[in-house]
C-alpha cells in the first residue's frame, strides 16, 4: 500500500526536529513523541531516524494513513519503536487516561501538522479538490458512516446556515450569494459531485474576479471540510489538554494553514502561560513561517505557521 499512498511533503520538518531535539541535552534515555496528525508519516519517521533511541505514538484516524504507516514503519524496520492508533485526535486524552496515565507516559514532544495530506487532496474520490468530478465526502475518517458529508451539508443546511459555514470557516465574502445560488440549484437536483458546486461558487464571484491566483471555489470547499470534521472545535479541545502530557522542558508544536486555526493554537497557548506562568513559556513570539528554499519545493507550505509551547 505505501506505494499506493503517495508522496508527501512533511512542512517544517526541520523546524520540528531542530525544537524537539535542542531541548534533550545529554539525555541517555529515549525520549517520547507523540503524533497527533501521522498522515503519511513524514513527522514520524523523521523522529525516529534522527533523535537516536525515541518512540512515538502516532495517530491519524484515516484508515488509508495507518494501514500505509503500517507498511511503511516495517519497511524502514521502525515497528518496535512506534505505536500506531486509529482515532481523532480529539480522542487521545481518553486513550492517555485509560491507556498511558498509569504507566507514566510524558511526552518529550507533541506534534500537531493540521495540514490536510496531500493523499487526501490529491485522491480525488475523497472529494476534498474540485480538480476533477467525484462525490462531496470530504470526511477525514471515510469509514464512519455517522459523520455528516459535505453532500449532506450542502443538501440539506438552510440557507442561513449555509452561509454562516461558508463565512465562518472559509471567510468567504460572497457567502450569502453563494449560499443561495446553492439553495436554487439543489430545488431543481440534489447536488452530489465537487464539479456541480465548484461551478455554482464560480459564477457567484464577478467576473473581474474569476480568474485570480486562488480559484473562486477555494474558500467555500475550506469551509465545508472544516465543518464535516468538525476541525476547529477538536483543535480547540484538544490544544487545551495536550500540555498536560508534556514532560518538563517537552514541546507542543502546531503547525497551522489558516488564520482560524492560528488564532485558536494563540490565544490557547497564551491563556495555559496566563494561568501557569510557573510551567509554561511560549518559544515562538511571532509564528515560525516555512523557508524560503521549502517553499520552492512544496507550495503548500507556504501558509503554514508553527507556534511551540514548553513545559518548564
Amino acid at each position: 500500500m505505501s506505494s499506493d499512498y503517495g508522496k508527501h511533503y512533511s512542512v517544517q520538518r526541520r523546524e520540528v526536529l531542530k525544537f524537539f531535539s535542542e531541548s534533550l541535552g545529554d539525555r541517555s534515555v529515549g525520549p517520547t513523541y507523540l503524533d497527533l496528525t501521522f498522515g503519511a508519516g513524514g513527522h514520524t519517521t523523521s523522529i525516529l531516524k534522527e533523535i537516536p533511541n525515541s518512540f512515538v505514538y502516532a495517530v491519524d484516524q484515516d484508515i488509508e494513513a495507518i494501514n500505509n504507516g503500517e507498511t511503511k514503519l516495517k519497511e524502514l524496520d521502525l515497528t518496535d519503536r512506534c505505536k500506531l492508533l486509529k482515532m481523532n485526535f480529539s480522542e487521545f486524552e481518553e486513550y492517555y487516561k485509560s491507556s498511558l496515565s498509569d504507566e507514566g507516559v510524558k511526552f518529550d514532544g507533541i506534534l500537531m501538522d493540521l495540514g490536510v495530506s496531500s493523499h487526501q487532496f490529491d485522491q480525488i474520490s475523497r472529494g476534498f479538490s474540485f480538480r476533477e468530478s467525484a462525490e462531496l465526502d470530504m470526511r477525514m475518517d471515510g469509514t464512519n458512516d455517522q459523520i455528516q458529508t459535505a453532500k449532506d451539508l450542502v443538501n440539506e443546511l438552510d440557507e442561513e446556515e449555509l452561509a454562516n459555514v461558508i463565512f465562518e470557516y472559509g471567510e468567504e465574502r460572497y457567502s450569502r450569494r453563494i449560499a443561495k445560488a446553492i439553495v436554487e440549484k439543489r430545488e431543481e437536483a440534489e447536488i452530489v459531485d465537487t464539479k456541480t458546486l465548484e461551478d455554482i461558487v464560480f459564477h457567484c464571484y464577478p467576473k473581474k474576479d474569476r480568474f485570480k491566483k486562488i480559484h473562486p471555489a477555494t474558500k467555500t470547499f475550506q469551509a465545508l471540510r472544516i465543518a464535516v470534521n468538525h476541525e476547529l472545535e477538536v483543535l480547540a479541545t484538544a490544544s487545551e489538554f495536550l500540555p498536560n502530557f508534556l514532560a518538563p522542558g517537552g514541546r507542543l508544536a502546531i503547525i497551522s494553514f489558516h488564520s482560524l486555526e492560528d488564532r485558536i493554537v494563540k490565544r490557547s497557548f497564551k491563556k495555559r502561560v496566563l494561568e501557569d506562568k510557573a510551567h509554561f513559556k511560549i518559544l515562538t513570539k511571532r509564528p515560525l513561517m516555512a523557508e524560503e528554499d521549502e517553499v520552492s519545493e512544496n507550495p503548500r507550505s507556504r501558509s503554514a505557521k508553527m507556534r511551540v509551547l514548553e513545559k518548564l
